[in-house]
């Protein structure tokens, strides 16, 4: 038998023969060519057909893993349609008189070094979404069949990365897990793969290609793979595995039943999502309201500012929806890792520290003014929740409150009606926590960003996988943050959730409950995980401590 280890993405155990996924050689003719036209004319063919490909596969990522997840197609459409990086290939062609592949691979390749050397991290993990698209664009260009590379049987499928176009690609009916020698839990297939609920090992560097065929079994909890495992570990394991899939059933029991502790306090938990796709996850996994509406992926999945009634249809599609159940609505959070041309904001050096979210909406009135319109008149048709991002000010909370009351006059003004809402923000600065109290008179309710929380408040970096050893999301410091919030907004009769990542750690629920949280908001699929954990808590009883 062989042990392999590498670092774990999901806790669950994948049993099945190894399948080597073999991407596509890309054997490129660097010889000169006779007709550039001709060239040329091959090289957009192939960019649009790889564009409508993206389309395709945001469809599909829509239906597996939801909208966050799907976005990254829309940001693959984006580069490919970048003049910039399409006339560079064409120059090539038209100049060098080489052939599309060359000129394709010479400049996507180009630009993708030049992201892979900047600073930011963000723009440098940019760097493997282009050679991404530049493999689509090859696969059209060489007619690579890419969907036969899985096979026709049930395996665990190993590879040394996948980008995230290969992942959406899998038949998940014939995927049992997958490994991978590169990547980092942050990754987009990584996300990805959380989403489609697979059990995933990442930077597992003994991968080797005699492990073909073979049986083995990903153990998620563990962190490693069994190659021809012994007969006492497969039977123990697959145990397991079924002992996994039973919980998973009687979850489904859940449904319907309120999240309350053994002693009778009562926890809302509730989902976070990018859009009215997500919408079916909510109901299937019977969230009790979403905690978090990410407006930004109306912006990201548009080619230009969605107007008024651009985003007051989606507003009003997810709150009508859900009605009577509460939708609290985070205005746009752009910038930082997430960035739109259309929005013309400057290259920074630091953007996770520069202008970005509220900071972005008090500079452009007008911007502002358009979304604050849309979620004001959605309000009539449900339960909404208003809340403001990357907050660190009290003046800033004003300032958003004051522009929110002249949206609020103009409508009336115009006869729209105007429903009830809460009011609240982000909490996800050490600034925003040293200030709750005096935040906290100016809002309804918190909601703790841990994501964002815990890189400030621990200088990590989320998104450099080398910081993956020196990251401590259970940091006391950001322990202690969580609970001097909850305890400023109580103080001042503000309620308390959390929507960040953290809000969906089993490790910490009991610790959540005991501090107060007043509601979780997560992923979908860990709603009813949650519920089974709140529902089997008794905050009577002194806690266990390790």
């Amino acid at each position: 038998m062989i042990v392999a280890t590498g670092k774990s993405i999901l806790n669950r155990i994948g049993i099945g023969k190894i399948k080597i996924y073999k991407a596509p050689e890309y054997k490129i003719n660097e010889g000169l060519i006779e007709d550039p036209a001709h060239e040329v004319q091959r090289f957009n063919d192939a960019v649009q057909k790889a564009i409508d490909q993206q389309g395709v596969l945001y469809e599909k990522a829509l239906q597996t893993a939801g909208e966050e997840s799907a976005a990254i197609f829309e940001a693959h459409q984006m580069m490919l349609e970048d003049d910039d990086l399409q006339d560079a290939a064409r120059e090539i062609i038209t100049s060098q008189k080489r052939g599309a592949e060359y000129a394709t691979k010479t400049a996507f390749d180009e630009y993708a070094q030049m992201f892979a050397e900047m600073d930011d991290p963000y723009m440098k993990a940019r760097s493997a979404d282009l050679i991404d698209v530049e493999m689509a664009v090859l696969d059209v260009l060489m007619g690579n069949d890419t969907d036969s590379l899985q096979g026709t049987e049930p395996s665990i499928l190993v590879a040394e990365d996948l980008a995230p176009s290969e992942t959406v690609k899998l038949d998940k009916s014939l995927l049992l897990g997958m490994i991978t020698r590169e990547g980092s839990s942050n990754s987009h297939t990584a996300i990805l793969a959380r989403s489609m609920n697979l059990p995933s090992l990442i930077q597992c560097k003994d991968i080797d290609d005699s492990w073909d065929g073979k049986l083995a079994i990903l153990d998620g909890y563990n962190g490693c793979v069994y190659i021809e495992p012994t007969k006492d570990l497969i039977d123990s394991l697959t145990a397991k595995r079924n002992e996994d899939l039973k919980k998973e059933a009687l979850l489904q029991e859940l449904k319907g039943k309120p999240s309350v502790t053994l002693d009778g306090r009562k926890v809302r938990v509730y989902a976070n999502i990018g859009g009215p796709s997500d919408l079916g996850s909510v109901h299937e996994n019977d969230a009790e309201g979403v905690g978090l509406f990410r407006s930004e992926f109306v912006y990201l999945n548009s080619k230009e500012a969605p107007s008024e009634e651009e985003q007051f249809t989606a507003y009003k599609r997810v709150v009508e929806t859900l009605a009577p159940k509460l939708v609290i609505i985070r205005t746009c959070d752009i910038g930082a890792d997430k960035t739109i041309d259309y929005m013309n904001l400057d290259k920074e050096e630091n953007p996770a520290l520069g202008f970005r979210a509220i900071r972005i909406c008090l500079t452009r009135k007008d911007f502002f003014k358009t979304q604050l319109r849309a979620l004001l008149r959605a309000s009539a048709y449900g339960n909404m929740g208003i809340m403001f991002p990357m907050i660190i000010s009290r003046w800033e909370v004003v300032e958003a409150k004051a522009i929110l009351e002249e949206c609020k006059a103009e409508l009336l003004r115009e006869g729209h009606k105007i429903g009830k809402y809460e009011l609240g923000i982000m909490v996800e600065t050490p600034a925003s926590v040293l200030c709750a109290d005096e935040l906290a008179e100016e809002v309804d309710f918190f909601s703790l960003g841990t994501n964002d929380l815990t890189q400030y408040t621990c200088a990590i970096d989320r998104q450099n996988a080398k910081l993956e050893r020196f990251s401590d999301t259970h940091h006391p410091a950001v322990l202690k943050a969580i609970q001097m919030t909850v305890d400023a907004g109580h103080r001042h009769g503000a309620w308390v959730g959390i929507c960040g990542e953290l809000g969906a750690d089993p490790t910490l629920t009991e610790t959540f409950l005991r501090m107060g949280v007043d509601e979780l908001s997560v992923n979908a699929k860990s709603v009813l995980p949650l519920r089974k954990i709140i529902r089997s808590t008794d905050l009577s009883k002194p806690a266990i401590k390790d």
